[in-house]
């Protein structure tokens, strides 16, 4: 069985973060495993609901599974700070994991900032260049490349290309809603290719680019091959939000086990 690990923010909602991840290694059949860096536990009692964890556990965190589990590819999503990003790039160096998927994680469904201002050109001279892929939506682009990208193909193109220099293997930038279709682009280098699927009206997404990036790594940790596993995560991520759950408040959770639940499912 495959070995994966999330390196990222608990979402205490459920919906997202190392709960998403854990919840999509194990409907991707590979044994999924956390290094939490922080804790987002917004509530109407709490001034401040981000709780960062400390450097000397997050390291604990990764050589216990490094060394007593092992690893076969690696995702990270929320890091939050400089410090923290600094920490993961050096421990991402301690082993020779082929596949490390880098979902640069900045605004959450709720608003909540969840990289700090300071940390982005950190993250891109540090950690993106160690990365198999990156699967920043177009928001996160923008705060990557410090300009506007507007709905327009040529600009998305140039965009995904601009991504490619900061010097990760590929990029995969989901450009959002163009012509009621959900699109991606991905870029390595030499190959631009288009990733649609009907876009699905509602507001209940939480999740959905932890989810992708999950299922993202799961495949490449099993051999798929990247444009493969890319396409099988547009798919499992499209029936999470066709299926997707609704609570008491706010934005409600993909159902990441649409797949194995419904009839309309993927392989």
């Amino acid at each position: 069985m495959k070995r994966v690990v999330a390196i990222a923010g608990a979402a205490a909602q459920g919906s997202a973060g190392i709960q998403a991840d854990l919840k999509t290694f194990q409907e991707r059949d590979v044994y999924g495993m956390s290094v939490i860096t922080a804790t987002v536990a917004n509530n109407s009692q709490t001034a401040n609901g981000i709780f960062v964890r400390e450097l000397k556990e997050i390291k604990a965190q990764f050589f216990a599974i490094n060394e007593m589990v092992g690893i076969d590819a690696i995702k990270t999503g929320m890091l939050f700070s400089k410090e923290i990003i600094e920490l993961v790039s050096d421990l991402l160096d301690v082993t020779a994991v082929q596949h490390k998927v880098i979902d640069p994680v900045m605004i959450g469904k709720m608003g909540s900032q969840l990289l700090a201002d300071d940390a982005i050109e950190v993250l891109k001279e540090r950690l993106i260049p160690k990365a198999s892929i990156i699967t920043p939506n177009r928001m996160e682009a923008e705060k990557l490349l410090g300009e506007r990208i507007p709905s327009e193909w040529s600009a998305l193109e140039d965009a995904t290309k601009a991504l490619y220099q900061l010097g990760s293997q590929s990029v995969l930038m989901k450009a959002g809603s163009i012509n009621d279709q959900a699109v991606d682009l991905y870029y390595d280098g030499d190959r631009m290719e288009f990733i649609e699927a009907p876009l699905i009206d509602t507001v209940h997404t939480s999740g959905a680019g932890c989810t992708f990036a999950a299922c993202l790594t799961a495949e490449l940790a099993k051999g798929l091959p990247m444009i493969d596993a890319i396409k099988r995560s547009k798919q499992f991520v499209h029936q999470s939000i066709k299926h997707a759950l609704s609570f008491r408040r706010g934005i409600g959770s993909v159902r990441h086990g649409a797949s194995r639940q419904f009839k309309d499912s993927i392989d």
